[in-house]
């Protein structure tokens, strides 16, 4: 399997996982504060939303990379 192929299956899947989840969340730690023994650390929860046309964009993209390095071979 070369290369071309299989950044195409990696693409079609990130584009498939995109579509399916929809967004994704993390955490965050910001700011930390010391005041002596007292340490304060604030963890903030993100969430990125994937929008649809990234999900089917790659999906294209890997698509056509496939069929590009099918006809390569």
């Amino acid at each position: 399997m070369n290369t071309i192929k299989i950044v195409a299956i990696v693409l079609m899947a990130s584009g498939i996982l995109g579509l399916v989840f929809g967004s994704f969340n993390y955490t965050k730690e910001s700011e930390e504060v010391k005041l002596g023994p007292v340490e304060l650390t604030i963890k903030e929860k993100k969430t990125v939303n994937i929008p649809v046309w990234a999900g089917v964009g790659a999906i294209v993209a890997g698509g056509v990379l496939l069929a590009y390095g099918s006809r390569k071979s």
